[in-house]
């Protein structure tokens, strides 16, 4: 199975010490950074837009998984492929043709994600998912962080996995909202294979030791669905 990525998500960063956080981030292990943009429409907050994200690109080489919460993202797709993103991430409830969008994001040499809200089912975005690289299925319902992990949007975790499984599709996993180091678990153990995590990273004193946490746990969780066999090999 594909190692367990972890992503902290920056809207949980301290914003007037952004570099020190991101710099936190990318010394204690991340594997990218997750940079939610919301419109305050499609989601009910707003966060922040392409000047920003270009200076976050600034300060790390970390790649930018770029999550547009928003109800036009085409409006935006030039704006943060051009600001550093390195994949783009759209939401299939969104105003916009999916197909064009998709097209659009891969014209900039971006990876394609597409996301689906815990009230939508999978069979909304089945028609694409041979075209995209990143399934991101949503654990809260998006806009505000710090919410309680959705432990029921497992079985859809786990129907992705069988839907790439039988068609030999190419996206990864991602789960986003109320990851920490407990929740990982059933996320891992389901399918997840990109762990974003806000609170559970920026939150804590020792950004380092938290996404050490979070990968132990991840590589405990994988080896529960790979136990030994007979003679100590592992599977």
């Amino acid at each position: 199975m594909k190692p367990t990525l972890i992503a902290p998500s920056v809207i949980s960063a301290d914003f007037g010490y952004l570099r020190a956080d991101l710099a936190r981030a990318e010394q204690g292990g991340a594997d990218m950074l997750h940079v939610d943009i919301m419109d305050g429409h499609f989601v009910p907050n707003i966060s922040f837009g392409p000047a920003i994200a270009k200076t976050i690109r600034s300060h790390t080489k970390l790649p930018l998984d770029v999550h547009l919460m928003l109800t036009k993202p085409r409006k935006f797709i030039t704006s943060f492929a051009e600001a550093g993103a390195t994949n783009i991430t759209i939401h299939i409830e969104c105003e916009d043709t999916i197909l064009t969008a998709i097209n659009e994001i891969h014209d900039f040499d971006c990876k394609v994600g597409l996301s689906v809200k815990p009230k939508t089912p999978l069979s909304a975005v089945a028609e694409h998912l041979g075209r995209i690289d990143r399934l991101l299925i949503m654990t809260v319902e998006p806009g505000f962080g710090g919410q309680k992990f959705m432990p029921d949007m497992m079985a859809k975790v786990r129907e992705a996995v069988a839907i790439r499984q039988q068609n030999n599709y190419k996206f990864d996993i991602e789960v986003d909202g109320g990851l920490d180091k407990y929740s990982i678990w059933d996320a891992v153990r389901a399918g997840a294979e990109v762990i974003v995590a806000g609170t559970a990273v920026f939150g804590q004193a020792d950004v380092g030791k938290a996404i050490q946490e979070l990968r132990d746990n991840a590589k405990e969780a994988l080896a529960y669905l790979n136990p030994p066999q007979a003679g100590g090999a592992p599977s």
